[in-house]
C-alpha cells in the first residue's frame, strides 16, 4: 500500500529530475529501508521500515519503466520489455533460494545482503545510465513541451484498456495465485507444502521459457494479439481451477498461469509505451498503480468471498471479472504503428 500510495509522487520525481536520478535515489531508499529492517527489534519496527521502502520501490520501478520505454522503438518494445521482465523472474527464483541459505546463518542476514546489492544497483544506475553513456537520442530530463500530462492520457481509450487489463491480470497472477490459491490447494486438494512449491516452480519455468518468445511475437503480431493470447491462457487456468479435484489440476493451472503471465506482463505495458514512449512519469505511475491495486484488492475481496461463501464462488466471481479483460482485448485498436513479418527485424 505504501508503494501504491506513492506512485504519483514517484511519477512527479521522474518529470522533475529525470529517470536516472529517480532510479538511483529510489534504489538507495530501499537499501536503507532493508538495512533498518535487518536491525529491527519488534514487529512494528519491521513493518514501518519495510513500508518506508515503498516510496523507493515505486521510484525505481516507475523510472526504470519510463527509461526503458524511451530507449527503444515500437518494433523492439515488447521484446525489450520481456527481457527486462526476465530479470525480475530470475531474481524471484534465485533470491528465495539464496535467502534461504543465508537464513540458516541468521534471519537478519538476507536484509543486510539485500541492502548491499541495492547499493550496487543504485551506483550502477547513477554512473552507467548517464546521458553521455546513453547517447544523445535519450534525454534524462524531459522538457515541459515534450511531457504527456495525465489528464490528457486518461482520455485515450487504449490507455484506459491497459489500466483495466493490468488490474485484472494482477488480480489473478499476484492477488489470487499468491494468497488464496495456496490455501485452497493445501486444504481442499490436500497438496503438500513441498508440492505447492513445485507448482510455483513449474509456473516460473513455463513463464521463463516463453517470455522472450512472447515479446517477439507481440512485436510481430501486435499488442492486441498478445492480450488475447495471454488472457486466454489465464482464463483457461481459472476454468481448471474452478473444476479442480486433484493435485494434477493444480500443476496444469499453474503452468497455464505461467504461460499467460509471459504475455500479460508484456503486452499491456507495450501499449502504454506505444502511446507515450515513456514521456510522462505520472502516466506510467498510474499504470503501475493499477496493477498494484489488483494485487491489493484481490486477497481482501476474494478472501471475504471464501469466508462468506466458498472457494468455488470466489473463483467463479474472479473468472467472471476476468472475462472483461478478454472483452477489452477484442475492443483494443492496435497501437503498434508497423508490423514486421519475420523475427529478423
Amino acid at each position: 500500500m505504501a508503494r501504491f500510495g506513492s506512485g504519483l509522487v514517484s511519477g512527479k520525481f521522474v518529470d522533475a529530475i529525470g529517470e536516472r536520478l529517480t532510479l538511483g535515489f529510489g534504489l538507495a531508499m530501499v537499501s536503507v529501508s532493508s538495512l533498518l529492517c535487518g536491525v529491527a527489534h519488534s514487529y512494528w519496527q519491521l513493518l514501518v521500515f519495510r513500508a518506508a521502502g515503498g516510496l523507493g520501490s515505486s521510484m525505481f520501478s516507475v523510472s526504470a519503466s519510463a527509461l526503458l520505454m524511451r530507449s527503444v522503438n515500437n518494433a523492439q518494445r515488447a521484446h525489450a520489455q520481456s527481457i527486462y521482465n526476465s530479470g525480475f523472474l530470475i531474481g524471484g527464483v534465485v533470491g528465495p533460494a539464496f535467502g534461504g541459505i543465508l537464513s540458516a546463518i541468521s534471519l537478519r542476514a538476507p536484509f543486510f545482503v539485500y541492502a548491499l546489492t541495492l547499493v550496487l544497483a543504485s551506483l550502477t544506475s547513477l554512473l552507467y545510465l548517464h546521458e553521455k553513456r546513453l547517447g544523445k537520442s535519450i534525454k534524462n530530463n524531459q522538457s515541459t513541451e515534450d511531457r504527456i500530462l495525465l489528464r490528457e492520457a486518461i482520455k485515450l481509450k487504449p490507455y484506459q484498456i491497459a489500466l483495466v487489463v493490468t488490474f485484472l491480470a494482477n488480480w489473478i497472477l499476484f492477488g489470487l495465485r499468491s494468497s488464496i490459491l495456496p490455501l485452497f490447494v493445501t486444504s481442499k486438494l490436500h497438496v503438500s507444502t513441498s508440492l505447492l512449491g513445485f507448482g510455483f516452480t513449474f509456473a516460473a519455468i513455463a513463464q521463463a521459457s516463453l517470455l522472450v518468445i512472447a515479446g517477439r511475437l507481440i512485436d510481430i503480431r501486435g499488442r492486441k494479439f498478445g492480450l488475447l493470447v495471454g488472457s486466454s491462457f489465464l482464463l483457461s487456468g481459472m476454468l481448471v481451477l474452478i473444476t479442480a479435484t486433484d493435485q494434477w489440476s493444480y500443476f496444469v493451472l499453474m503452468i497455464l498461469f505461467g504461460l499467460g503471465g509471459a504475455f500479460m506482463g508484456t503486452a499491456p505495458v507495450s501499449v502504454v509505451g506505444d502511446l507515450f514512449g515513456g514521456r510522462g512519469g505520472r502516466v506510467i505511475a498510474l499504470y503501475q498503480m493499477a496493477g498494484d491495486a489488483g494485487m491489493i484488492a484481490c486477497p481482501i475481496i476474494v478472501g471475504y468471498l471464501v469466508d462468506r461463501f466458498s472457494y468455488r464462488i470466489a473463483f467463479e466471481v474472479s473468472t467472471v471479472l476476468f472475462l472483461y479483460a478478454i472483452f477489452l482485448a477484442f475492443k483494443l485498436k492496435e497501437t503498434r504503428a508497423e508490423f514486421s513479418v519475420t523475427f529478423k527485424e
